[in-house]
């Protein structure tokens, strides 16, 4: 029943995967106190190549992204030699593997780069504290001016320009979760009263202006988006987000991504404003490749994308408990449970 997965898929003219399956981003804090991948990290991913796409845990692309302890950076020399041993590592196993592309905005922490503030659409603290380091309560941010956008702009560009050069095959750009993109695109934690604020057009304009950018500098089929319309997790929903992700995802789409990513953990939650399912929301708002994810099993999955639900199937926890999940998956041999224990070390 699961046959399905194991077809090839052309993303572009440039990208064929080997079968339907991704790897999820899995954000593991295992890289150095320089945020430099590590040689465990480069095991790590070598054995998951057997994905048809891993998608690298999210990597910040300069130091005021950080929002959690040691999780890699792609803007300095001895990150990208890091990350080059990785993808070195998943290329000689037969894989693919793309960055995403990282920046926390207000659910970063000034403790992590040393600074005075941390930068977001609007002075709207989230609450709480940092996962991992609870001692750190999240501050308000400062609400970034026209130059600290223009400049945003700008890095996450050199941020994809820098993954090519460390080997990526391409990149993803982090635009869900309630990170610094995705709050752009929310009325919960965009209130600005400017170009990019207020109505679907101006919270889309940054957004758009780091989509276009990236592909500026390093080409459209090398470039993805992940996207969370339903605002679940780090600021609340709001029913005029719709009016947004309506607007946003056609503009996406004009764009010829190399596909469209779901950002939820778990699919079969149901929201009212979108009319159900985000996939369903995301598949009926946008025509091209979309890689679905959110609690899927391999059977699940494949029976997903044989009803057209979405083209790809994105694996998450599972592929933690088992580097060898396509295989046994293929083999019908039974995956091991994962467990949060297996959170401690990366094998």
């Amino acid at each position: 029943m699961t046959a399905t997965l194991f077809e090839t898929y052309k993303l572009n003219d440039k990208i064929t995967l080997k079968n339907k399956i991704a790897m999820a981003p899995l954000t593991r804090c295992m890289a150095d106190n320089d945020l430099v991948p590590t040689d465990a990290m480069v095991e790590y991913y070598a054995k998951r190549a057997d994905a048809g796409l891993i998608i690298s845990e999210a990597t910040i692309i300069r130091p005021d992204g950080q929002g959690y302890p040691n999780t890699p950076g792609i803007y300095s020399q001895q990150q990208l030699k890091g990350w080059k041993k990785v993808t070195d590592a998943v290329h000689a196993n037969g894989g693919k593997i793309f960055a995403q592309l990282w920046h926390t905005g207000r659910v970063a922490h000034p403790h992590f780069f040393n600074g005075d503030y941390v930068l977001a659409p609007s002075a709207i603290a989230f609450e709480g504290t940092v996962p991992r380091m609870r001692e750190l309560v999240y501050t308000v941010p400062k609400e970034a001016t026209r130059h600290d956008i223009d400049q945003l702009v700008e890095d996450y560009a050199q941020a994809a320009r820098n993954a090519i050069d460390a080997g990526f095959d391409g990149v993803e750009i982090h635009g869900a979760n309630g990170y610094l993109i995705d709050q752009f695109l929310h009325y919960d934690s965009n209130h600005r009263q400017d170009e990019y604020g207020e109505t679907p057009e101006n919270m889309s304009r940054f957004p758009l202006a780091v989509i276009d950018a990236v592909i500026a500098r390093i080409g459209a089929e090398l470039t993805a988006l992940r996207v969370s319309p339903a605002g679940y997790t780090h600021l609340e929903p709001d029913a005029r987000d719709r009016e947004v992700f309506d607007y946003f995802l056609k503009q996406v789409e004009n764009r010829n991504l190399a596909y469209l990513h779901e950002g939820m953990f778990d699919d079969s939650v149901e929201f009212d404003f979108l009319g159900g399912r985000v996939s369903d929301y995301l598949r009926k708002a946008y025509a091209k490749t979309l890689i679905g994810v959110g609690g899927y099993t391999a059977q699940t999955g494949a029976e997903a994308i044989q009803s057209n639900k979405f083209d790809l199937v994105a694996i998450g926890r599972p592929f933690i408990a088992n580097p060898d999940y396509v295989s046994r998956v293929r083999h019908n041999q039974e995956l091991i449970e994962y467990d949060a224990s297996m959170l401690e070390t990366l094998v």
